[in-house]
């Protein structure tokens, strides 16, 4: 008896067993093969496969990088640098009228990274990519190099503007940095550490906008970096004048600088907006250079305590202005003695140190304005001052 009911509890549960399979099997989502999401005319044909992995695969970014690659370019720098070797009797006047420094002349390599903006070969980079170059070769993706000319730089906001003679070429579109979001995608692509070289290809790496409008005062080398994007995206040496572009694969800014303590990257690189990019490219085109050889026509000297109760100042703080030179700007915008400056384009002024900081540090050129807040006969007021060629 015991048997018996051992031998028909297995028949069942071999059954039941069965019954449960085969009714999981046939289950919509089970009636794939063992790769779930193909069909079984998908899974027979691996083409068909591999064509729709490739397509979940891609995305904003890939199709981004796919636009915009074949414009970015490698640039290969020939420049002389000079070497002075001082001789162990310099500090004496009598010798070092013997023994003159010796003067060193050597070939210096440079790689950097360039982005071509219109069809007929103009492009993108910046100034100390190309500073003091005796001969600049760009590479295109592919491997096909062409010889390039400085059409004109501005050595303050690092930018030049190359040339090579070459038609139907692809090109980066602008894109207008003054949307940019903070936190959407960022791509730099570039030649960091000269990888182009090797196989002609530009190096791809994706972050986000960290920042924007970030402003630098001048660096050691006199360049001025101003209302800069902030990225993530990796960016080294030799991805100097590549692109940064958004998810469409538009130019948002072009890669100058960064942040380090290693010399490699360390997620905090800036780039110049694509919108003073495309500023700067029109002058460059027309004259080769930015004219910064601009004058006010005043002189000031700080508030003190005797000027502030003499001219009805609220607090001791500003300049005022001593003098103003006949058929200057300061004269043409009606500026007067002693009218005291408490601000210029939005920016405190404490005294005269702070108001020339403001003037060094600012991205002015001829034919820009000044938007002077003033104080006079106790009254404020705004006045602009247009900035004029020195001489005219």
């Amino acid at each position: 008896m015991n048997r018996k009911f051992i031998l028909y509890y297995l028949i069942g549960l071999v059954i039941g067993i069965g019954f449960v399979g085969g009714w999981w099997w046939v289950l919509p989502e089970n009636t794939q093969a063992d790769k779930p999401g193909f069909s079984d005319a998908e899974f027979a044909d691996g083409n068909r496969i591999n064509d729709k992995i490739n397509a979940g695969r891609r995305n904003a970014i890939t199709r981004a990088v796919e636009v915009v690659s074949p414009a970015v370019v490698g640039i290969n720098v020939i420049s002389v640098r000079e070497y002075r070797v001082r001789d162990p009797f310099h500090n004496d006047p009598f010798f070092r009228r013997l023994f003159p420094p010796r003067v060193y002349r050597q070939p210096v390599e440079n790689l950097g990274s360039g982005f071509i903006i219109s069809d007929d070969g103009y492009i993108l980079t910046n100034q100390h990519v190309v500073h003091a170059a005796t001969k600049i070769i760009v590479t295109m993706t592919g491997g096909k190099e062409y010889d390039a000319e400085v059409v004109g730089y501005d050595f303050d906001s690092d930018i030049a503007l190359l040339k090579i003679d070459g038609k139907n070429l692809p090109f980066v579109r602008f894109g207008n940095s003054n949307e940019v979001i903070i936190g959407e995608w960022s791509i730099a692509i570039g030649n960091p550490f000269g990888l182009f070289s090797i196989n002609s290809q530009p190096t791809v790496t994706v972050g986000v906008v960290s920042a924007v409008d970030r402003d630098f005062d001048r660096n050691d080398d006199g360049r001025l970096y101003k209302n800069m994007i902030q990225t993530d995206a990796s960016i080294n040496r030799g991805n100097s004048g590549g692109p940064l572009v958004n998810s469409m694969g538009q130019l948002i800014g072009m890669n100058a600088m960064i942040f380090t303590e290693s010399g490699g990257s360390i997620g905090l690189g800036f780039a110049i907006p694509s919108n003073l990019l495309q500023e700067t490219v029109d002058d460059l085109k027309n004259s080769g250079r930015i004219d910064r050889d601009f004058w006010i026509g005043l002189e000031i000297q700080n508030v003190n305590r005797l000027i502030a109760v003499s001219l009805r100042l609220p607090e001791i703080r500003g300049v005022v202005i001593t003098e103003i030179e006949k058929g200057s700007p300061a004269a043409t915008a009606g500026l007067e003695v002693p009218d005291v400056i408490l601000a210029i384009n939005g920016r405190r002024v404490n005294d005269s140190r702070s108001a020339q900081s403001i003037l060094r540090n600012s991205d002015l050129r001829v034919g820009d304005t000044l938007n002077m807040d003033i104080v006079r006969d106790g009254h404020e007021m705004e006045v602009v001052v247009t900035l004029e060629k020195r001489g005219k």
